[in-house]
């Protein structure tokens, strides 16, 4: 691919801040970043995918490295990413890579370091917004204080970015409540967690889903609890349940639903496994503790009605 055809920002033999190092499948994928970084203010440079690993080589500074992703290059990308990851544990760069819902599965696979932004089928503005958390990150880190995100175009959606994220601990706090904690009732001993049964968990799912039939889906979002429930039923039908196939069950964007994987997993509640047969797939499963909890709770609530 010639990268003649990407864009580059005017003047750069003159910029003073490091620019946007943008890697793009396609002219049009590359489009789609530069909007972004212009409207960021950032100069940038922008090559083609395949020419990424070489720029990387002699690239000593960059403000972040964006991958815009419109599809499948098979083993190139997997190599692509693997570098990228490599690259994100050495701490270089910010990362940020824009794909579409389809190559979550691979992406997932390759990319392990927490502070990669991913961006799934996302707007102008989720993607505006992944620039400037891997930038304020970068300032927080580098200088000990972030920088001033009031006036940036995304500021609204980093809020309501940090309103999520405090979600997420918050409902991580009450999950992590376990038979050491003080409760009404005794926890019953190790190991002799009730037998949930596949169709009391599927009812549960169904009647979740019930609800959007008649409310905004939005109203009810609880992307953890719905991981949860479709990975216990998972386990209890014997079945293995890839990444995509759990952001699914989350009923959020999938953007969200990563972001709410990587977190439950850090603590403790999921288990990634390697597909043996694939190595572009990742399966995600219940912790012994959150399978033991799990079957604790529906153990609790009996034959009533959970939603």
């Amino acid at each position: 691919m010639n990268a003649s055809i990407y864009p580059v920002a005017a003047g750069l033999e003159t910029y003073g801040t490091p620019p946007l190092l943008i890697a793009a499948s396609s002219e049009a994928a590359a489009g789609r970043a530069s909007e972004i970084a212009v409207s960021a203010g950032l100069p940038f440079v922008s090559v083609s995918l395949e020419e990424l690993p070489a720029r990387l080589d002699r690239q000593a500074k960059a403000e972040a490295v964006w991958l815009e992703i419109d599809g499948d290059l098979g083993s190139e990308l997997d190599r692509i990413l693997d570098r990228i990851d490599a690259e994100a544990a050495a701490d270089r760069f910010p990362t940020i890579i824009a794909a579409p819902v389809s190559l979550i599965d691979p992406i997932s696979a390759h990319i392990h370091h927490p502070e990669v932004e991913l961006v799934f089928d996302g707007t102008p503005t989720d993607r505006a917004a992944a620039l400037a958390l891997a930038r304020w990150r970068k300032a927080y880190k580098n200088e000990g204080v972030a920088e001033d995100i009031t006036q940036d175009p995304s500021a609204v959606r980093l809020r309501q970015l940090s309103d999520e994220v405090s979600r997420i601990a918050a409902t991580l706090a009450r999950l992590s409540v376990g038979p050491d904690a003080p409760a009404e009732r005794p926890p019953l001993p190790a190991g002799n967690a009730p037998i949930v049964s596949l169709d009391a968990v599927r009812q549960v799912i169904r009647a979740r889903r019930l609800r959007a039939r008649y409310f905004d889906e939005e109203l009810f979002a609880d992307p953890a609890w719905d991981m949860l429930l479709d990975l216990l039923q998972a386990e209890i039908a014997q079945h293995r349940v890839p990444v995509s196939s759990l952001c699914i069950a989350a009923a959020v964007p999938a953007t969200t639903a990563l972001r709410w994987i990587k977190t439950m997993t850090d603590a403790g509640l999921f288990k990634r496994r390697a597909d043996p047969h694939d190595g572009r797939r990742v399966f995600v499963e219940l912790s012994s503790s959150a399978s033991d909890a799990m079957h604790r709770y529906f153990g609790e609530v009996g034959k009533a009605v959970v939603v």
